[in-house]
């Protein structure tokens, strides 16, 4: 980084998403060679889901939308280039397909990606790919942002989108560039796209945001311009941090860590690029009004102390953190920290206890058995994935109806004693949490807290 780099880099902070992209909306629909896995082949009970985790009453549509996002800074060129993001949205719909000329209605989504070593592989969804978008309500329906981790791809919580959607939100899940599976080789040069994802992350997001509330597109006659939420895993979850208002700040020794340089004028450089806010905001900053809640999943960040506490204390949007207590990627206690100086009235902490860092994706695929970096991307030695996904869906509809929807009947479910176990700390019985069967919640624990003064 030079001081040129500097200079340029200047010029790109300071400002929201200005520049909206060029709607480049498309079937995603690929001539798919592997079998459609299904990865939810089993499901429990209606009576022993959680109530929240029963899917809704729409069908869903899914689309792909190539997005660009014009004149962003792009840390491996050192200069400012066109952003090229891809971001698969679902929706409410009457299940109809959209048919073009001389081709058959696709009636089921594929989800195809690749592992962190390349390996492709194929997931069955219960979306219908290009449905038609139809007005089902009087009311439009909210956006929800969907930010994977690093590294990762924009299906890789599906199952959380095809939920939402199911009950009455837009769910625009991206592809953050430079930090995908297929962007980084993770055996000879894995840290290739973190220093973008450091400073893209909030920018994708907020941009994100920008596109499918304040422009045309495809689903603009049924999206709620003023009312939305976010959800970011790991690195997205730093991002989203931020986007709600948890400034960074790095410093010369975090900016030299995650730079790789001694060189001062680059660790300057690196300071300049990084300490910003609320989607590339110098100070003043303004957190966008249309967020009105936030959840991070295992977020990073926190165990290198790079948001400025004073910011974190301001943050009034509802936010719920959502870890394990013995992730080694995240840290639990920087987890905790986050929590602890997040402000605002609506501040919770889902913690799933014995469980590390994958407590967001879908299950593994069949591919990534083969070897241990692909399935270590997904395994949780203790608890199965599905059932993480479902605890999962239950508490993120909860979530964003209480606090988007203003539905004062599911804030209800964020009302929870400290321990899942269904007994106290003596061992006596205590209510099951609501919202779940007797029996059925072992290992968690729920932290909530006032707005701090």
């Amino acid at each position: 980084m030079t001081k040129s780099l500097i200079s340029i880099a200047l010029l790109c902070l300071g400002t929201h998403s200005s520049a909206i992209a060029a709607d480049a909306t498309g079937s995603s629909t690929q001539n798919t060679i592997l079998a459609a896995e299904q990865l939810y082949p089993n499901t429990l009970p209606k009576e022993a889901l959680p109530e929240l985790a029963q899917t809704g009453l729409y069908q869903v549509g899914v689309k792909t939308v190539n997005l660009i996002h014009k004149n962003q800074f792009n840390p491996n060129t050192q200069r400012p280039e066109d952003r090229k993001l891809k971001v698969e949205v679902w929706y409410p719909s009457n299940k109809t397909a959209a048919t073009k000329q001389n081709q058959p209605a696709v009636l089921n989504a594929v989800y195809n990606d690749e592992t962190r070593l390349g390996l492709p592989f194929s997931l069955q969804g219960n979306a219908t790919r290009d449905a038609e978008v139809v007005k089902l309500t009087d009311q439009p329906f909210p956006l929800i942002v969907l930010s994977h981790g690093y590294t990762g791809y924009r299906t890789i919580m599906f199952y959380l989108a095809e939920h939402l959607a199911s009950h009455g939100y837009i769910v625009a899940a991206l592809d953050h560039t430079d930090s995908t599976n297929a962007d980084v080789d993770m055996v000879n040069a894995p840290f290739s796209g973190f220093f973008s994802t450091l400073l893209n992350r909030s920018r994708d997001q907020q941009f994100t945001l920008d596109y499918f509330t304040g422009s045309d597109n495809f689903a603009s006659s049924i999206i709620d311009t003023k009312r939305a939420g976010l959800i970011g895993y790991s690195m997205g979850g730093y991002g989203a941090v931020n986007t709600v208002g948890g400034c960074y700040q790095f410093n010369p020794q975090t900016a030299a860590t995650f730079t790789g340089s001694k060189d001062q004028n680059v660790i300057n450089g690196a300071i300049t690029l990084l300490n910003t806010c609320a989607g590339g905001q110098t100070a003043p900053v303004t957190v966008d009004p249309k967020w009105k809640a936030m959840i991070a999943m295992a977020p990073w960040g926190g165990n290198y102390q790079l948001f400025d506490p004073i910011a974190l204390a301001k943050i009034t949007i509802p936010t719920l953190y959502v870890t394990g207590d013995l992730d080694d990627i995240s840290g639990y206690k920087g987890i905790q920290s986050l929590y602890q100086q997040t402000g605002g009235e609506h501040t919770y902490m889902l913690t799933y206890h014995n469980a590390r860092h994958n407590i967001a994706p879908h299950p593994a695929p069949k591919v990534a058995y083969q070897n241990e970096i692909d399935l270590g991307h997904y395994f949780e030695p203790a608890w199965d994935t599905t059932q993480l996904n479902t605890i999962n869906k239950h508490f993120a509809l909860a979530m964003m109806d209480c606090h988007i929807k203003n539905q004062q009947d599911k804030c209800s479910y964020l009302q929870l004693n400290t321990q899942s176990n269904e007994q106290d700390q003596q061992g006596n019985p205590t209510a099951a949490w609501k919202g779940f069967a007797h029996r059925y919640a072992t290992g968690m624990s729920w932290s909530m807290k006032a707005a701090q003064q």
